[in-house]
Order: C-alpha cells, then sequence, then structure tokens
C-alpha cells in the first residue's frame, strides 16, 4: 500500500468544524459512499462536516479467487478465522494518516468520527480503539471486530470512552449477524467496551435491522443521523 491513500472529500457546506472519515467495503471504492456524504451533508444540523471516502488500494483477494480488487486487506475465508495481520497494520497507519492531515487543518480529534461498511468498519474498529487521539466516535455499518487476540494488547486508554455506534442486518449473508453478537460480546466482556446507558452516548449503541442483508437501509441511515447529532454537534 501507498503511504498515501488517494481520497474523495465532500466538503462541508458552511464553516468546516468537524470531519468524518469513512471506509468502504470490498471491492467498492469511495464513491460508493459519495451519495450518503452528499445526503446527509445536505440536512442542515450536518453542513459544517467534511467527509473523507478513501480509496482502498487493488490487491488480489483469496476468498475470491484471487481476484485483484480494491480491499483494505486480504480475506482468506468469510469466518475470518485467519487474518491478514500485515495488511491491517498497513491500512491502519495509513487511516491514521488521514486523521492527522484533518488535525494538521485544524480540526481538533474529538471533532473527528472514523467509519466504515463491512471490512471498512473492521478497520474503523482496528484505528479508533488504538488511535492515540481521543475521536468523536467510531461508526461499524454491516463490520466485525478484527485481531481480537491482540487487541487488548493494542487498546488506547480513550477507548472506554469512545461513543460507538454499531448497525448489522440480521439477515446478512456475508458478514454474518453472530459475528456482530461476537464482536460486541467481546467488547465489553474483554475489553470493557459495553452498550451504551440512558443518555450517554458513550460506549456501543447496537442496532439490529431484521431482514437487512449487507447492505445499508434506510431505518439505518436514519439511526446513524440521531447518533451523529449527538457526537458532532454543530459548534456555530
Amino acid at each position: 500500500m501507498a503511504a498515501s491513500l488517494k481520497v474523495l472529500s465532500v466538503a462541508a457546506r458552511s464553516k468546516h468544524t468537524a470531519t468524518i472519515i469513512f471506509t468502504h467495503g470490498l471491492g467498492d471504492s469511495g464513491y460508493g459512499w459519495k451519495p450518503v456524504a452528499t445526503m446527509l451533508g445536505s440536512i442542515p444540523e450536518f453542513q459544517h462536516i467534511k467527509w473523507v471516502l478513501p480509496h482502498a488500494p487493488q490487491m488480489p483477494v483469496t476468498a475470491n479467487g484471487g481476484m485483484v480488487m480494491p480491499s483494505w486487506f486480504d480475506i482468506e475465508g468469510f469466518d475470518f478465522e485467519t487474518e491478514d495481520e500485515p495488511g491491517m497494520l498497513r491500512t491502519l497507519r495509513a487511516l491514521n494518516e488521514l486523521i492527522t492531515a484533518e488535525v494538521d487543518a485544524g480540526i481538533p480529534a474529538e471533532r473527528i468520527v472514523i467509519g466504515g461498511f463491512s471490512q471498512g468498519g473492521a478497520m474503523s474498529l482496528l484505528t479508533g480503539l488504538t488511535a492515540e487521539r481521543k475521536l468523536a466516535g467510531l461508526v461499524v455499518m454491516s463490520g466485525w471486530l478484527p485481531l481480537r487476540n491482540k487487541f487488548k494488547a493494542m487498546l488506547s486508554e480513550h477507548a472506554k470512552r469512545l461513543p460507538i455506534f454499531w448497525g448489522h442486518g440480521q439477515d446478512d449473508p456475508l458478514v454474518k449477524y453472530q459475528w456482530a453478537q461476537r464482536s460486541t460480546a467481546f467488547l465489553d466482556s474483554v475489553l470493557g467496551i459495553g452498550p451504551a446507558k440512558g443518555d450517554s452516548v458513550v460506549g456501543v449503541e447496537f442496532h439490529a435491522y431484521p431482514g437487512l442483508v449487507h447492505s445499508a437501509s434506510e431505518e439505518e441511515l436514519e439511526d446513524l443521523q440521531t447518533w451523529l447529532k449527538k457526537v458532532l454537534p454543530s459548534t456555530a
């Protein structure tokens, strides 16, 4: 992977005071999430937010017969038992560079959300929970927690104070719903990152969507909007 990722940016419509870095899923590109960024950016409560949509590099993916496609790391099988740790760590460094670029441009880390879909969601967890800086929050859509055997040693001091939005379709045939259940249970029992309680945004706000496959739904995006209004409010 090149040291710097190519990105698609969707500019804030008013004064830029917050940023969302959102990573796509396997075989996609940042363009796949531009319609969502544009739609959310048109909402008055979100016009202060810039979206950064990075493009994954092209690489052979073992689970797809070695076909070359955009991917954040190699996937050997969709049981996710064997993991491409070097590939994940390369992407982790590249995503941290994007966070640093936003901070250098004047956006405080606590005004940055990192999120993603599918393997992008896995990378948002890995990046956000191990980052030196405390971010505004994490978004996981149809994702899972990677590198569970090493995560406890990698966890940042801020991780237990992070807001996390997690949405997953109960009929997902690719990243199965039980992977979300196992991942959130691990966060709670092993890492001490439990469900958000009461009016607090800290912790995991988990949403299950009956009938939803490996995709995002209108209901999920509405739930995401509600969460984002709490973690990235306009400062105007």
